[in-house]
């Protein structure tokens, strides 16, 4: 792995990444909701790229790993911009971007804006409009008042919180409820023993798509994280099919 670098935007806030240069599409991986670029998948994809010469670029979001801010600022509009400024100051040709979860939803806002420099997309357990099948009525209806809900985390000790801001920015974010305006090749890896994210969105978000060519793959006993060896196997695989 790279050292750590740090990009620093017009209102201060230093946004950290590692960056390797090399051939072919950048593949740019967006971690999922408080996850990072330390995480399995981004690892193992870098440590693809640098073995097989390809540009790679990873990011912790602002209030996420080691980046600057606050994770109860965080939104999606936000991190939208942050990976947009990194790839207009780093990364020069066609983007691979890969999103785990929540960044399977930002993958879709990111790409919209870089449209033509879009090589294809690959979602891991891709979760667009969480915040609208994600939460009861009655949740929906404090977030909405302004409440910070908390619920169970899986993953770690601390329960996972999701923010009023991010809420009312996500709602505005919502892609599954019309068609997608995207036509690059696009790649989808779900579980179907995801606990977090059903299945069936990955099909949801297949027939919004506007393009053509999008397959689906799901692992008939794969978990939402897909972190196993054999799942990370699979995702190199995908992935190396736009390295030809």
């Amino acid at each position: 792995m790279s050292d750590i670098l740090y990009h620093t935007l017009y209102d201060g806030r230093r946004v950290a990444f590692r960056y390797t240069h090399g051939t072919g599409p950048c593949l740019v991986f967006l971690p999922g909701y408080m996850s990072d670029m330390s995480g399995s998948k981004a690892t193992a994809l870098f440590a693809e790229a640098q073995a097989k010469g390809r540009a790679c670029l990873l990011l912790d979001y602002s209030g996420c790993g080691a980046s600057d801010g606050d994770f109860a600022d965080g939104m999606l509009s936000k991190w939208r911009d942050e990976v947009l400024a990194l790839v207009a100051s780093y990364v020069s040709g066609p983007v691979l971007l890969v999103g785990s979860s929540m960044g399977g939803w930002l993958m879709l806002l990111v790409a919209e804006h870089l449209k033509h420099r879009v090589a294809g997309l690959v979602g891991i357990a891709p979760a667009p409009d969480f915040t609208r099948w994600g939460y009861t009525e009655e949740q929906r209806a404090r977030l909405g008042a302004g409440e910070t809900i908390l619920e169970h985390n899986p993953y770690g000790p601390e329960a996972t919180p999701t923010h009023p801001a991010f809420f009312a920015d996500a709602e505005c974010h919502l892609r599954l409820e019309s068609m997608i305006d995207l036509a690059c090749p696009v790649r989808l890896i779900h579980g179907k023993a995801d606990a977090d994210v059903p299945w069936d969105i990955s099909l949801r978000l297949k027939a919004a798509l506007r393009s053509d060519d999008v397959q689906v793959t799901l692992v008939e006993d794969g978990d939402h994280r897909l972190s196993r060896d054999s799942d990370i196997e699979c995702l190199k695989a995908v992935v190396a099919e736009f390295y030809g």
